[in-house]
This record gives structure tokens, C-alpha cells and sequence, in this order.
């Protein structure tokens, strides 16, 4: 990397925040939007020569916003649903979204009955031809009230997705005002905003229905409409396509396998050049890398770009998960698939010593999926695709060493004072030579004691 291209300190939190989020906005991070606002021009020419993504300022909009593209998006990724836990929203979570952006679009302010109803007048006209799923809002005679809830409270959670990207704007509680028939409240969306919404070219522009399943990613990540169809499967990367997608998983996920790299050649972060320049662009962004010839590992130290706090906090979840990490390096193949059996006959010895813990599980596998969820979000297991209830460790594991402390067992209670037993009536077969007789035993005992 060009000395140039180094990013300044006072703009490395606002690029870290750009590659998490994808968009800084003026209201909710009104600091650091202030200062990549000032140095734009040096974040936009970083993030096109290392990462070849485009970075937009929408100064009308309050919006900076970053396209990021990726031919090889995780599939543990997306909008999150606004609850406590926050699961990955869903089809028909996602498809209301674009469906609501598309009538916003037209009418940026409008009422959710409108908006209600204007969905469903679009998904019952392409229902006929399997393009959308049926959407009823209201229980008739072969839509249960079940059913119309259901889709209500989905519109609810596209539209709390898009309030909270900043996207939109509403004027009272969604789930209140969705959870009845005859509820109604304002929404008001920013075209400014619903502009730089989506990064991708035009699904049907690219004609996606004559394109592999395989390849819809590759697509949609393409520059031009002609570089969907310059390559196929079969082809070899290039050494710029390796590049970006060695370094866009270094800087977009919390771990990198080095070797992932498609080719019969030498991978690409093996290479000098691909080693370096990769570090280098780790540490302009303020990231730090934990390296090992089959292991790349990324964290921020100042948590700013990553809502991963692995392995802080005293969940119990949290507690299995170290548990589990400090026996794994340990096994006689590392590497070799941990089973949800496996997890659970280890926690069950953890709770035979400890009876008290984790006592709001009741099942033990409950708690074993628990754990291999926590280290799963962390890169140290990996879901095995060909078996079910399988994970599989990966090389991050040896990076850590983990010390389970366990409080002292309580003493034992105090011994009653050794009485002499009593003769047995019959002596047991073979034991007359070797069971010692009463003067013996006694004579013994003071021995040991003097």
C-alpha cells in the first residue's frame, strides 16, 4: 500500500464504522459522520483501491453510504429483526421491505393502512405467477386471524428494520398500532435516503431467471451488466479477484481462512505481497490481526465496528462456550467434528461437579446448541453442512487458551473416632492371610502416629 493511502488517524473509527454498518448518518452518528464528511475524498479513494467499494455522500440526505460488494456473502448475514434477540429476518421480511420501499418511493408519506393495502393489491397481481407470496391483511372466510396477524406483525418488522437504518420515520408504536385490524399511524420515508437504498444493478436488468442459482451473488455484485456473463464457474480467478476477496473477509468478518482461496496456485495472503498488503490494510483501518499460516484473526480492540464482545460477560451461554473452548486444542484431533453428544456428556460432567450450574437448563443439549452458537459467531466452529447437530473446529481455536477456575469443594464433614469392628462371624474365603488382625491394626496406627 501507498504511503498516500494510509488513512489519517482521526478517520480510521468512521471508516471502521462504514465497513460494519455500510452508512453513517447524521443523527445517529453525528461525530463521526462530521469527520468522514471532512475526508471523504481519502476514505472513497482507500475503500475503491483496496476494496474496490464505493463510497457515496449524500450531503441533502444526512447519509454517507458505502456499497459494499462481496461474491461470497455469508449466509449468517442480513437485516436483523428489532427484538431481544434479534434473529435474521426472514423472506417475507425482506420482501416487504423492498415492496415498502418501492410505494414510499411514490408517495413518501403515507398511512400504514395505505401502505397495507397497497402491498397486498401488488402481491395479489403477481401471486397468480409465483413471483410474490400472498399477502392478506384481514381474516376472511379462507384467511384466518392467525394468518393476517402474521403478515401485519412482518410489516411491522420491515418497518422497524428501516427506522432503524434511518430510512423511514413513523409517528406512534408499530406493534400496537399492527396488532389490530383498524389500527393506523404516518410513515414518512426520505427519497433522498431510499436512493442510495440499494447497491446492486436491477435483478431484472440481469436477467437473473437464465443465470444459475450459483451464480446470483456473482451478479449482483457485478460492476456492469456485462460482467455477469464475462466469466463462468469454471474459470479461474484472477489475481485481482483474489486479492478482493482475500481482503473484504479479513475486513468484513471476524476471521479469514487463508487457504479458501480457489486456486491450485499459492494463496493469495501466503504470498510477500499478499501477506503485507493485507496487514497493511488491516492497520489503516485500526483493526488488529492475529496471524497464523492456516488462521487469520481480526478484532477491533476498540469495539466500535463489531457488536462481537467474545468472550467477555457471565452468561451462562458465554461460561459453556469457554468451557467448550478450553477442552477442544486439548483432544487428540483437534480438528475432528464435535457432536452435539460430544458437548452435552461435557457439560454433564461440568454440572455432576457443579450441581447448581447452569440449573436453568433443563436439557443439556439446549445449552450444548447454546455454546456451539457462541463460538460459531466467533469463526471457532463452523456448522458441518453434510451432518446435522456436527460443527467444525476451525484453526482459531489454538489461539486461545482458557483456564476454568472452579471454587474449592466445601471440607468434609468431621470423621467420628475410630471404634475397633467387630470380628466377622465367618472369615471370607482367601482373605485370612491378608486381613490384618485387630493388634495389628492397632500397632499400626501407632506407628503412624508416632
Amino acid at each position: 500500500m501507498n504511503d498516500s493511502l494510509l488513512l489519517d488517524a482521526d478517520l480510521r473509527a468512521s471508516a471502521r464504522l462504514l465497513a460494519a454498518a455500510g452508512r453513517l448518518t447524521v443523527e445517529h452518528e453525528p461525530e463521526h459522520y462530521r469527520v468522514a464528511l471532512q475526508g471523504h475524498p481519502a476514505l472513497a479513494e482507500f475503500f475503491r483501491t483496496e476494496l474496490n467499494w464505493t463510497l457515496e455522500v449524500h450531503e441533502v440526505a444526512g447519509l454517507i453510504r458505502l456499497h459494499k460488494r462481496r461474491q461470497d456473502p455469508p449466509g449468517d448475514r442480513g437485516p436483523r429483526l428489532v427484538r431481544e434477540k434479534k434473529p435474521l429476518a426472514g423472506t417475507l421480511v425482506m420482501i416487504l421491505i423492498c415492496l415498502a420501499c418501492e410505494q414510499l418511493w411514490r408517495r413518501p408519506r403515507m398511512s400504514v393502512r395505505e401502505l397495507l393495502q397497497a402491498i397486498a393489491q401488488v402481491c395479489a397481481a403477481d401471486t397468480t405467477d409465483a413471483r410474490l407470496p400472498r399477502f392478506p391483511v384481514v381474516a376472511t372466510d379462507d384467511v384466518s386471524k392467525q394468518q393476517a396477524r402474521h403478515n401485519r406483525q412482518s410489516l411491522a418488522d420491515a418497518l422497524k428494520i428501516l427506522v432503524a437504518e434511518g430510512t423511514v420515520t413513523v409517528d406512534a408504536d408499530l406493534d400496537r398500532v399492527l396488532a389490530e385490524e383498524d389500527g393506523d399511524l404516518i410513515v414518512t420515508a426520505s427519497r433522498d435516503r431510499l436512493a442510495s437504498k440499494f447497491s446492486s444493478l436491477s435483478p431484472t436488468l440481469l436477467q437473473l431467471d437464465g443465470v444459475p442459482p450459483d451464480r446470483h451473488a456473482a451478479a449482483l455484485s457485478a460492476e456492469s451488466l456485462l460482467d455477469h456473463t464475462a466469466h463462468t464457474a469454471e474459470d479461474a480467478p484472477t489475481l485481482e479477484q483474489r486479492r478482493l476477496n482475500a481482503i473484504r473477509r479479513l475486513v468484513d468478518d471476524p476471521a479469514a481462512d487463508p487457504l479458501n482461496d480457489d486456486t491450485d496456485t499459492t494463496p493469495y495472503l501466503h504470498t510477500l505481497t499478499g501477506r503485507e498488503r493485507a496487514l497493511n490494510v488491516v492497520a489503516a483501518l485500526g483493526l488488529t490481526a492475529t496471524v497464523r499460516r492456516d488462521w487469520w484473526q481480526v478484532t477491533d480492540p476498540s469495539g466500535q465496528s463489531s457488536s462481537i464482545d467474545f468472550p467477555n460477560g457471565r452468561r451462562t451461554e458465554r461460561q459453556a462456550a469457554l468451557a467448550l473452548l478450553a477442552v477442544l486444542p486439548g483432544r487428540e484431533d483437534p480438528a475432528a467434528p464435535l457432536t452435539l453428544t460430544d458437548m452435552a456428556e461435557l457439560f454433564s460432567q461440568i454440572r455432576a461437579r457443579q450441581p447448581r450450574w447452569a440449573a436453568s437448563y433443563e436439557r443439556i443439549s439446549a445449552l450444548a446448541r447454546a455454546a456451539a452458537a457462541e463460538l460459531t459467531s466467533v469463526s471457532l466452529l463452523a456448522p458441518d453442512p453434510d451432518r446435522p447437530d456436527t460443527w467444525l473446529p476451525t484453526p482459531g481455536v489454538h489461539l486461545w487458551r482458557v483456564r476454568v477456575r472452579q471454587p474449592a469443594p466445601p471440607p468434609a464433614p468431621a470423621a467420628a473416632p475410630p471404634t475397633d469392628p467387630a470380628l466377622p462371624l465367618f472369615t471370607p474365603s482367601g482373605s485370612a492371610e491378608t486381613a490384618p488382625t485387630p493388634d495389628a491394626a492397632h500397632q499400626a496406627r501407632q506407628g503412624d502416629d508416632g
